[in-house]
């Protein structure tokens, strides 16, 4: 009987500790309905929505007390500052000495731009080949290094050539002929110097001076440098051998690699602008000569071929340059200046300023950067305010307001004591 008396008892105690537990647990977790409650009114006359926590202000009590989360009050939440929504409002002085600076968003077309990194080489279509055409030796070297620069008609070599020597004896025979035949004759001697190679400066010696030289000099065809240097002085060549390889620099070839997923913005005959570390503040004009039909299979790249204006002769080969493709402009769009668009990780973001003071913040979804200004594809309007210095200050000051509310509820009853 005493046993049955007991476990009732404890029975009974169990139940009210369970009952008392979630009475005090309630008193502590705020009602989820709080912002429904009848709203309260202040001092001031002010109409109060409900109390929160600045530190978790998503979270809603429907009267004043201790916060259940940090040792301070709560803050009441007006129905003044809730009609303007999620706005922060900074005094226009303090905009002022925080040094916030806006921006317009505004409707244009972005020119996108590739940066790419090339070589300098030849032209290769300014290439001049002297060549031997018949057999010779070289009596006197005039250029006797590679890559010496020449100027057209600058003499290279004094060469000796039995068959040169002997048609322009034969040529020079017919020179005075008269009746028709001997002039066809003679005009076809001339012609077999040309084929033969003679210089045409050597040919027009002869015509003037009418004698014939065993020594004949070679001249420079055009400007450039001698890229090869194949004979020395007293060597013999024969024929069809190259004896001088000059290459012109009043243009130049750039190879520059392309990674294949852009290789749509460079279109042939498109500008470029290089530059060379060289020559600092010198910007060279070139285009798009070809797209070579390669991809290098380790990096993806494709090599495009670029043609270069260089009249001073300041790029050579062998040099770095750094190319900026300009690509076409593309379709009107929004754009801000990139300094607006805070991007946290998660989500990008702007701070809008409204025309009648405060600021919002706007979520957006970003597109291309070129030139300082981001693309914007939605969350904004054109002619919107945004904000470009100054945003983490905004943020700031928002923190300091809720602080000096917090600072004014708690002093509030400590002056009601006497």
């Amino acid at each position: 009987m005493k046993r049955n008396i007991l476990v009732a008892v404890l029975s009974v105690s169990l139940a009210g500790g369970v009952a008392l537990g979630y009475w005090l647990a309630q008193l502590r977790v705020p009602r989820d309905d709080a912002a429904d409650a009848a709203p309260a009114q202040s001092k001031d006359g002010r109409r109060i929505l409900y109390w929160h926590d600045p530190m978790n202000p998503n979270v809603k009590f429907d009267k004043p007390g201790k916060s259940p989360f940090m040792d301070m009050p709560l803050v009441p939440v007006y129905a003044a500052e809730q009609s303007e929504g999620p706005a922060v409002r900074v005094d226009p002085g303090v905009t002022q000495s925080l040094g916030i600076r806006l921006g317009k968003v505004e409707r244009t077309a972005l020119q996108p731009h590739l940066a790419a990194v090339g070589s300098v080489a030849y032209d290769e279509r300014l290439l001049h080949v002297v060549q031997a055409r018949v057999e010779g030796y070289v009596i006197r070297l005039r250029v006797k290094a590679p890559l010496e620069p020449v100027r057209r008609g600058q003499p290279l070599a004094d060469i000796l050539a039995p068959a040169w020597l002997a048609a322009q004896e034969e040529y020079l025979a017919l020179l005075d002929a008269e009746s028709v035949r001997a002039r066809s004759i003679r005009d076809a001697a001339r012609a077999r110097l040309v084929v033969l190679g003679v210089p045409e400066e050597t040919i027009r010696k002869l015509e003037r001076e009418r004698k014939a030289d065993a020594t004949t000099t070679i001249f420079a065809p055009a400007d450039g440098v001698v890229t090869e240097l194949a004979v020395r002085e007293g060597a013999t060549f024969m024929p069809g051998e190259p004896l001088f390889r000059i290459n012109g620099l009043e243009s130049v070839w750039t190879n520059a690699e392309v990674p294949e997923a852009q290789v749509a913005m460079v279109t042939r005959g498109s500008s470029v602008t290089a530059r060379a570390t060289g020559w600092p503040g010198i910007e060279f004009e070139g285009r798009v000569a070809a797209l070579l039909p390669q991809v290098e299979p380790a990096t993806r790249t494709l090599p495009v071929r670029i043609v270069i204006r260089n009249p001073e002769r300041k790029l050579v080969p062998g040099m770095f340059v750094a190319i900026d493709f300009a690509g076409a402009p593309g379709e009107p769009q929004l754009v801000v200046p990139s300094e607006a668009v805070i991007v946290t990780g998660e989500r990008s973001v702007v701070v809008i300023a409204r025309e009648g003071g405060g600021f919002d913040v706007a979520d957006v979804t970003i597109g291309t950067e070129e030139g300082g200004r981001t693309a914007i594809l939605s969350g904004l309007a054109e002619g919107q305010s945004v904000v470009l210095s100054g945003q983490f200050l905004i943020d700031s000051e928002a923190s300091l307001k809720s602080s000096v509310t917090r600072l004014e509820t708690e002093a509030a009853p400590a002056q009601k004591q006497p």
